[in-house]
């Protein structure tokens, strides 16, 4: 099966496809290389050195002997997307290519129609290509947990059913979307919905949590073919944060009281999340929905666990409760459901103390590139 990775560059991404090609998938990356031009904007850089895509493509086939195609360019460019789809004629499309930070979006205006612009517009142009060139092929698109917001109800997958004045329907859960990034993403699982009815394509939107770590089988192999590893205040999720700031002795940055409960993952489980949506696809004319994320955790949660973690190996931790910068609830319900993937075979990697040592040794072996101005976020959404 020949697999498009589109975003295969970043983070997820490029865990993505050395993981596919790897399992024997015939693997093209499509990427602009944005991710590294806006470190460059923002004046930071990933914690762990990354090659060029060049040199890890190259290097990950002196490895393994195995090939994957390389398309640079921007999918908002419709003519250089059905191009790469001519040329790699994928049965499946595994679509990572959009801004995914949600303080990203909240910078400023221009900010906000960048982030809307490339992934509303990629996405469209992604589903015209399949229309155009691979009707057959199956979509597999990150979504976000982060569409469904903090209701005061269970969280379904995807769909929800409901009775109202007599008559019953099941119908797409509610969104309540926290920035303009994720309201992108809401725009996507709409755009998505409407072309598979229309049109027939089938897709599959994996909701996913919130992602943590930086080895999987693949990227350990070497350490040329690393992960990047996100710790600043825009693009720095949690659990990476706080595992960052514990080996440098700088107090964990817990926004408001902490209380702010989110689905959470670990990149082992994202990509073999990937392969088995691509091996199970969903129905022609269906936009098949799976939360994506292993286990629930409050922000504070997590603090304490890095805490604990740090003490064992000699590192004293201490917490600071921030301002939050963001407009959210701090305290809320939130039970979201998560068994689609759990019956189609996925075993899940628990976060465990092993783990948060894994993470903190990363942290500590690469100390020296840590940009301590970096730390504090610099984004408010009430600007």
């Amino acid at each position: 099966m020949k697999v498009l990775v589109i975003g295969g560059d970043g983070y997820c991404g490029w865990a993505t496809a050395l993981h596919l090609a790897n399992k024997g998938y015939e693997v093209g990356i499509v990427d602009n290389l944005i991710r590294r031009y806006w470190d460059s904007e923002l004046g930071v850089d990933t914690l762990t050195p990354i090659a060029s895509i060049q040199k890890r493509i190259a290097h990950w086939q002196d490895l393994t002997g195995k090939k994957i195609d390389l398309f640079i360019g921007d999918i908002t460019k419709y003519d250089f997307l059905q191009d790469a789809f001519a040329k790699f004629e994928p049965s499946a499309v595994v679509h990572f290519g959009e801004q995914r930070s949600a303080p990203f979006s909240m910078i400023d205006r221009e900010h906000a129609v960048l982030t809307q612009v490339n992934n509303v517009v990629g996405t469209l142009n992604i589903l015209y290509a399949i229309k155009e060139h691979c009707p057959e092929c199956h979509l597999v698109k990150l979504g976000t947990m982060g569409e469904y917001g903090t209701p005061n109800i269970d969280i379904e997958e995807g769909y929800i059913t409901i009775e109202h004045n007599g008559r019953k329907d099941t119908l797409p859960y509610p969104k309540q979307p926290g920035s303009f990034y994720h309201v992108s993403k809401c725009q996507d699982s709409l755009n998505i919905h409407f072309a598979c009815r229309v049109w027939g394509l089938r897709a599959t939107d994996l909701n996913q949590g919130v992602v943590y770590g930086v080895l999987t089988e693949e990227t350990g192999m070497d350490e040329l073919l690393i992960n990047r590893l996100d710790y600043d205040g825009v693009f720095g999720t949690a659990l990476n944060r706080f595992c960052i700031q514990a080996a440098i002795g700088h107090p964990l940055t817990v926004y408001g009281k902490g209380g702010q409960t989110r689905g959470f993952l670990d990149i082992r489980d994202t990509v073999r999340c990937i392969e088995i949506a691509i091996a199970n696809p969903a129905e022609q004319g269906k936009l098949r929905v799976f939360n994506q994320f292993t286990e629930m955790f409050s922000v504070l949660d997590l603090a304490h666990m890095v805490q604990k973690a740090g003490q064992t190996m000699g590192i004293k931790v201490e917490i600071d409760h921030l301002d939050n910068p963001r407009v959210e609830l701090e305290e809320h319900y939130f039970n979201a459901k998560n068994t689609n993937l759990l019956d189609l075979g996925l075993q899940p990697h628990f976060l465990s103390d092993a783990l948060l040592d894994s993470l903190l040794n990363f942290a500590v072996k690469y100390r020296d590139r840590i940009d301590l101005t970096q730390i504090l976020p610099k984004v408010s959404w009430r600007r």
